[in-house]
């Protein structure tokens, strides 16, 4: 007989959670929708698993915090220690619940004086559960790990998916097969990092982008995280996410998880992708301007670096502005004296050698071409070459020996002085000048993992919002390092990889749509030839790929010869006929029966029109293209399709495909099982298709 049982539905899925004997709940059920008359303890009775030879007389919960002191053989959800470093063994019973809209259940220790609060809240529309657990206790304590809720993977899936990666080759996807023991990922980089996006995919088998069933998980957290993936011997299956060990580095009172977004997919890795890119875009960005078109950028880094000249910045702004940009970015170098990057990183006052009359010249010349002005800062950094340095090096976190990163180290943001004083130099900046955009950059980890330094990020982040309301921040670290859900409740845009490489980009674009919307999605047209890799692509190839995600150019526009300003214009104004309904479109990753073709669509949200974008990433090995089919449309629908970018296929392409001349009206179902032929081209090309719905 079970005690109690909570159901919560979203119209998608169901979680059923259940305890015995006032016990901590497990989940008995997560998955489809299940009848509203359906038998919680009839259910709790079906999920029970037998004994047998060798094992105990009953098997230990699976709960939301699996508890050592109840024989759980595998990785509890709760270490700590007492005030003195007594380890303490918690056994937690039920002390209360509500359920009204939100579900909260209340667990105590008595003996231990500890309580345990696990936190529900389902979204109808977006079909994600948000979920954290908190710690309480009668007297500091000393925190080694707590788990949020703790939930099974199901036993139909053979593998997990979750996200790695590296500078200027993020979300890179990796796949482990389930075995006994645990796939266990530790971020003890101090920030998001580029190496361990918190994220994780279960699907089961045969799932594949467009059908099927997946789980999906998203840890909310801008620091150090762990997440566990582990079998157990009776073959049972959870999954663990939280804060990385060890990282509140004094004792306390009271300690939260993050916030752990989780959703269930009965239509594949897509139906987790679309309802983490809504629920971010929806319910987690605060938008300054929510009914804004997402403006076309510019970003003045890989055309100067650090050399600031107002007349060649002008001379830029001019040719960016003809190009269709909307927002002149100006990044490192405007400040102290920095020259380079070993020196002035927290001086933030405008450098009077380069601006002697201040930034006023350059913005009122941007404003003037009828664009915003946006400016960089990296706040949380420090270069031992700095006025504030030598005033303070006491505001350094770590030792004063640490290896440096990128010839800087980082503040101690768990100082209120280091904050306010971050917010005053800040502040004043804003105040002084009128602009409406900041670059947040963070280009090194930390040298060690604190969860006081990433609250303490965002103590300063949420004060500028409050008094800077319409200014709209960008996540920059390194590129992709700093991109979680926690971050972008204060933020509104990603730089997603500081590769401008549109052929990198179309992959690192394509993987991180699992997690992220084009509205937060920073995207830039590079130069002819990548900083970065070396590798020289086609205007076109670059304008198409930064036209996937929100678009932007970041070149040198006085590079650029007559042929590409006009593809690149022309490429630019289709984005901003199509960016509004693009903006809070979903994007469905396709399922290419072509390896070298990475493909997606993108599809309003009325299902009335659809964007696909193919690019072709290598040689196929076969000589013509494969059909590429679509998904999620209306089998029994009419569709005009039309390829946009026609002119651009090249002289080898000399059949008769007829999406070469003509639009094309086509069943859903066509579409959908059979697909579209596309024509032959090249590698590092890009095919765009319009479809409507008619």
């Amino acid at each position: 007989m079970i005690s109690r049982a909570w159901r919560l539905d979203d119209g998608r899925q169901t979680l059923v959670l259940t305890t015995t004997n006032d016990r901590l709940p497990q989940a008995v059920y997560w998955g489809p929708q299940l009848p509203d008359d359906e038998d919680l303890q009839t259910l709790h009775a079906a999920n029970i698993i037998d004994v047998t030879g060798g094992m105990l007389d009953e098997n230990p919960d699976l709960s939301l915090c699996p508890e050592a002191t109840r024989s759980f053989p595998g990785q509890p959800g709760l270490i700590v220690r007492d005030t003195d470093g007594t380890p303490l063994l918690p056994k937690f019973c039920l002390k209360g619940s509500e359920q009204n809209g939100t579900l909260t259940l209340r667990y105590e220790d008595t003996s231990n004086g500890l309580n345990l609060t696990f936190f529900f809240e389902v979204d109808s529309d977006t079909h994600v559960i948000t979920c954290q657990t908190t710690l309480d206790a009668t007297r500091p304590v000393h925190l080694h790990w707590l788990a949020a809720p703790v939930l099974p993977a199901p036993q139909q899936s053979e593998e997990v998916i979750d996200v790695s990666g590296r500078w200027c080759g993020e979300f890179q996807i990796s796949r482990t097969a389930w075995s006994a023991g645990m796939r266990y990922r530790e971020n003890r980089t101090g920030r998001t990092g580029h190496e361990h996006f918190p994220g994780l995919l279960i699907p089961t088998t045969g799932t594949t982008n467009t059908e099927g069933e997946c789980y999906g998980f998203h840890y909310g957290w801008s620091g150090g995280h762990k997440m566990i993936a582990e079998e157990l011997q009776d073959g049972r299956r959870q999954i663990q996410w939280g804060h990385a060990a060890r990282m509140e580095t004094e004792p306390a009172m009271q300690f939260k998880t993050a916030q752990l977004y989780i959703t269930y997919s009965d239509t594949g890795l897509n139906g987790c992708a679309v309802s983490f890119q809504r629920h971010l875009r929806d319910r987690i960005v605060t938008w300054p301007k929510p009914d804004a078109p997402r403006p076309v950028h510019y970003n003045c880094w890989e055309a100067v670096y650090f050399d600031h000249k107002l007349p060649v910045l002008k001379e830029i702004a001019d040719r960016a502005a003809a190009l269709g940009a909307e927002r002149f970015v100006l990044d490192d170098g405007w400040f102290g004296q920095r020259d380079d990057d070993t020196r002035s990183l927290s001086d933030w006052t405008v450098d009077p050698r380069k601006y002697p009359e201040g930034l006023h010249p350059l913005i009122e010349h941007i404003h003037g071409l009828g664009m915003t002005f946006g400016l960089w800062f990296e706040p949380e950094m420090i270069n031992e070459d700095s006025d504030i340095h030598r005033a303070n090096p006491h505001w350094v976190l770590g030792s004063e020996d640490q290896t440096l990163g990128r010839q800087q180290k980082a503040l101690n943001m768990a100082l209120p002085e280091v904050r306010d004083y971050l917010y005053d130099r800040m502040s004043t900046i804003l105040k002084d000048n009128e602009i409406d955009y900041i670059k947040w950059d963070h280009n090194r980890v930390l040298p060690m993992p604190d969860a006081a330094q990433t609250r303490g990020s965002y103590v300063l982040i949420d004060r500028l919002r409050a008094d800077f309301p319409e200014v709209e921040v960008e996540s920059c670290a390194s590129g992709g390092g700093r991109i979680d859900f926690g971050i972008l409740a204060r933020t509104q845009r990603v730089w997603l990889s500081d590769s401008n490489d549109a052929l990198e980009r179309l992959r690192i674009q394509h993987d991180a749509a699992l997690f992220l919307p084009l509205a937060v999605t920073g995207s830039h047209v590079g130069p002819r030839v990548c900083h970065t890799s070396g590798r020289t692509l086609d205007i076109s190839f670059r304008s198409w790929v930064a036209a996937q995600r929100h678009m932007g150019f970041e070149m040198d526009p006085r590079e650029l010869t007559d042929h590409e300003a006009r593809v690149l214009s022309e490429v630019t104004a289709w984005w901003k006929h199509n960016r509004d309904w693009m903006t809070k479109a979903d994007i469905l990753r396709l399922d290419s029966a072509d390896p070298a073709v990475i493909a997606e669509q993108q599809l309003a949200r009325d299902g009335t029109k659809f964007a696909v974008f193919a690019g072709k990433a290598a040689t196929s090995a076969q000589i013509a293209p494969r059909p590429l089919r679509l998904t999620d449309l209306d089998a029994d629908a009419m569709y005009v399709i039309r390829l946009v970018n026609r002119d651009t296929a090249p002289t080898l392409s000399r059949g008769p495909t007829a999406l070469k001349s003509q639009e094309l009206t086509l069943s859903g179902a066509y579409l959908m099982r059979h697909g579209v032929t596309l024509p032959w081209s090249f590698p590092e090309r890009m095919w765009v298709v319009e479809g409507e719905r008619i």
